[in-house]
């Protein structure tokens, strides 16, 4: 299934980071065939132009939506915009995005119940409802399913507290999986790495990068080290 106008579908947007479990996510509403996919979501930092949290840049961004092949739609926050105007800047995105005939949100979330109901929550009061084509599944599958689909993706961000640099800009791959220590989850999904998908069953043609330097942020009171990628 590819994205299109597909009939009796619901027209959705996808919260879109960029990684794996986006991607995985993505790939696995649009095989059900109950979602027509009509954007992607991205919040980048209006400072440096980059994924929030990812840190990737936006020219990768773009380049990735487009061998995707559905429109990107991007929220920009400053660097230590609170939670009021993130809200604020998603309502904006929601009507806009309302009077386009889309009221479906879906997002790669695994199993953190609080920033679902979070989401819930929020989307309720815009009169848009939520869905989780993950939801609960185990962490250590779905990354071995998303190898086996044979997506192709590459560790950009780690949380410095649970992996040491080393880790930022590995790819994603069986290797990987048996190196993360027990503690660490294997999608990530409590934060301690993110990453950014170049190739696999979504993409028309891979997106083509090389490896920058890593380098260690703050971020939130706490420290990250990021791997740059440019196009």
């Amino acid at each position: 299934m590819t994205p299109g106008n597909i009939l009796g579908a619901t027209p959705a947007m996808f919260n879109w980071s960029g990684g794996k479990d986006s991607a995985l996510a993505l790939w696995t509403a649009l095989q059900t065939g109950d979602y027509e996919v009509r954007c992607l979501l991205t919040t980048l930092s209006r400072e440096y132009a980059r994924v929030s949290m990812h840190g990737v840049r936006e020219n990768l961004l773009d380049r990735q939506a487009a061998a995707i092949g559905i429109p990107l739609k991007k929220a920009f926050l400053a660097e230590d915009a609170g939670m009021d105007t993130y809200n604020a800047v998603l309502r904006n995105a929601l009507l806009e995005m309302g009077t386009e005939g889309i009221h479906t949100a879906l997002f790669g979330d695994i199993f953190l119940e609080d920033l679902r109901a979070y989401r819930e929550k929020n989307l309720a009061e815009a009169g848009w409802t939520a869905a989780f084509p993950l939801w609960q599944r185990p962490t250590r599958d779905l990354l071995l399913e998303f190898i086996d689909l044979g997506f192709q993706a590459v560790i950009v961000c780690v949380d410095g507290t649970r992996l040491d640099a080393s880790f930022a800009g590995r790819l994603l791959d069986r290797s990987l999986l048996n190196d993360l220590p027990p503690d660490v989850d294997p999608c990530g999904e409590n934060g301690e790495f993110h990453s950014f998908v170049y190739a696999g069953p979504l993409f028309r043609e891979p997106v083509p990068f090389r490896k920058g330097e890593v380098v260690y942020r703050t971020y939130a009171n706490a420290g990250f080290y990021f791997c740059d990628l440019i196009a």
